[in-house]
């Protein structure tokens, strides 16, 4: 059967349809726009913490325990998850975003490892999300380390565990917690004191154990005594008391460790991208461990230094700012009609500001000083983050602050110019920005200025450990090398043989304990040591105190100086070559 046919009369006119349907679409276009926002579960409260338990991870196992104990003897239940493998690389890449950095795969597969295990033990996933929390870190910049609590947000959903906690703790902003009760993590002074003092002995005691283990005379007899200083040191952090008895008796025992600081061994600086080169696992193929497997002695880099940075770059920008003719609103201030900005110095004591910031500082080196005199850490000098800014300046500008920023070019110019080490390795995830695109481009530079570097940039990706390791094996050879050329020709140069050094040993038996430090000469441990044998054998030790004390006065500051002219220069010369270069070839060009 035919439908029926409509009647052409009742058909709407165009404008009688478009009328209709603007009826339709006005109500929902009235209606107050909703913008997307992605739910962020972080809620933490006083009456929350009795039954909380608190879930971190990311640095050193030393740093973690005693993060965990600190704050465990502030109150808080706190645990500190093992250090991520590639069981928890693989949970990140399940779970994870595709195409990310190593670091967020590691960490983020490491908290879902560690509540899976939580839940295969009996625990249900309600008793998990309500009360266990993860606290991190956060920051923004051209870096994927400014999306982690996103990545972590999407695992966890996939997971299965849709609402658990994650606390973001924002290194220029706090906790970030939108609740009017009182917080669970209370950020005041009392949390800042005991995260600096947990983190800085955590430093002091890595320094120490990588400096006396490529030369300990007892295998793992290092390894013994660092387990159970941080067993000791832990139990005081959480029962709040015997702390200076226990950081008295890991002194006596880190000194007590029998070492031979003469073998000839490599000393290999790493620097590179933060998590990368500080984790102790899978994250960087254990390259500390193997290093030392390899014949090197490994000069690490510490936490603090990146503190040290950021204190820096705040007293940089704030000097920067200052110089402006006006000043900026802030953001509380007329911010929508004006575009106010929270770097405003509006109704700012900039002098004040400026003081706490180097007070800070002051704090931060004050502390570590403190515990690495006590502990046994003779001559380590933290970074002078002016000097570093100024020698990496003509090759990076200071104002670029992705990843490390100008600190990992100015530390290979620092390990050259003032041989510090004989090779530089940098390790940054596959495919990093800020490390990989950026500093890695401007290091090619620097050891074309300095032939005689060795630098190897390797990218981690948790896959190929065994290329990463011939890489490494190829250029450490180079570097052994070094090493024993450098030692032989003192060794001619002064005249001294075998025998000769045995008997210097016997009469100065200081330099066979871990506590003893030569003063720097060389790039390698057995060259400092070396020289300071002789010059105990030509002067006595009063006239090498007065020696010391005469010479030491300034001497730091003519040090730098002398460092920054000859960088300067170094760039200006090449300067000057690639001008004549370009010269020539248009030369050619025009004849």
């Amino acid at each position: 059967m035919n439908a029926p046919l409509k009647d052409p009369a009742h058909e709407p006119s165009a404008a009688e349809f478009l009328q209709q349907l603007d009826a339709q679409i006005t109500p929902a276009a009235q209606a107050a726009p909703k913008h997307w926002f992605d739910e962020v579960p972080s809620t933490f409260t006083g009456a929350q913490r009795a039954h909380t338990t608190i879930l971190h991870a990311g640095l050193t196992m030393a740093h973690d325990l005693f993060i965990q104990s600190a704050f465990r003897g502030l109150g808080y239940k706190v645990q500190a998850m093992e250090v991520p493998d590639n069981d928890a690389l693989q949970y990140g890449r399940e779970f994870g975003n595709r195409g990310q950095c190593n670091p967020t795969y590691f960490t983020v597969g490491n908290l879902v490892k560690h509540l899976k295990a939580l839940q295969e033990g009996g625990m249900s996933k309600e008793d998990i999300i309500n009360n266990y929390i993860f606290a991190t870190a956060g920051s923004c910049g051209p870096c994927r380390f400014g999306t982690y609590v996103t990545e972590y947000r999407k695992a966890l959903r996939d997971a299965g565990f849709e609402g658990f906690r994650v606390i973001l703790f924002q290194q220029a902003g706090g906790i970030k917690q939108a609740t009017g009760q009182e917080m669970g993590l209370k950020i005041d002074a009392q949390f800042f004191l005991t995260m600096v003092r947990a983190i800085l002995l955590g430093d002091v005691l890595n320094a120490l154990m990588y400096r006396i283990r490529p030369y300990e005379l007892e295998p793992g007899r290092t390894d013994a005594v660092i387990h159970n200083a941080k067993q000791r040191l832990a139990r005081a952090f959480e029962t709040r008391s015997g702390f200076i008895k226990a950081l008295w008796q890991t002194r006596k025992e880190i000194a007590a460790i029998p070492v031979d600081y003469l073998r000839v061994k490599p000393k290999v600086a790493i620097i590179g991208e933060f998590w990368a080169m500080t984790t102790e696992g899978d994250g960087n193929y254990k390259m500390h461990r193997f290093l030392e497997q390899e014949g090197a002695e490994v000069d690490i880099q510490l936490v603090v230094n990146w503190g040290l940075y950021l204190l820096w770059g705040a007293q940089y920008d704030l000097a920067e700012r200052a110089k402006l003719k006006g000043v900026d609103k802030g953001i509380n201030k007329g911010a929508a009609e004006s575009g106010g900005s929270k770097f405003a110095l509006e109704g700012v004591n900039v002098a004040k500001k400026r003081w706490m910031l180097k007070g800070a500082e002051y704090f931060m080196r004050g502390v570590f000083y403190t515990y690495a005199k006590i502990l046994g850490l003779k001559d380590y000098h933290l970074p002078d983050m002016n000097f570093i800014a100024q020698i990496s300046h003509a090759f990076y500008d200071n104002n670029l602050r992705g990843g490390e920023g100008h600190m990992e070019v100015g530390k290979l110019i620092h390990n050259v110019v003032d041989q510090k080490v004989n090779m530089t390795l940098s390790i940054k995830p596959f495919g990093c920005m800020p490390s990989s695109s950026v500093s890695d481009g401007v290091q090619s530079l620097i050891t074309e200025l300095y032939p005689a570097a060795i630098f190897l940039p390797i990218e981690t990706n948790g896959d190929g450990a065994v290329n990463v390791y011939s890489r490494v094996q190829m250029q450490l050879f180079k570097a052994k090398q070094m090493a024993q050329r450098q030692q032989e020709e003192t060794l001619e140069q002064l005249g001294i043989t075998p025998e000769t050094l045995k008997t210097w040993v016997a009469q100065h038996p200081e330099v066979t304990r871990a506590s003893h430090r030569s003063p720097h000469v060389g790039a390698c441990n057995a060259l400092d040591t070396l020289h300071y044998l002789a010059n105990c054998q030509q002067k006595s030790w009063l006239a090498r105190t007065s020696e010391a004390l005469t010479t030491s006065w300034g001497k730091a500051a003519r040090h730098k100086a002398h460092a920054i002219a000859a960088v300067e220069r170094a760039a200006q010369d090449f300067k000057n070559r690639k001008h004549t270069a370009a010269s020539a070839v248009k030369f050619v060009e025009v004849s």
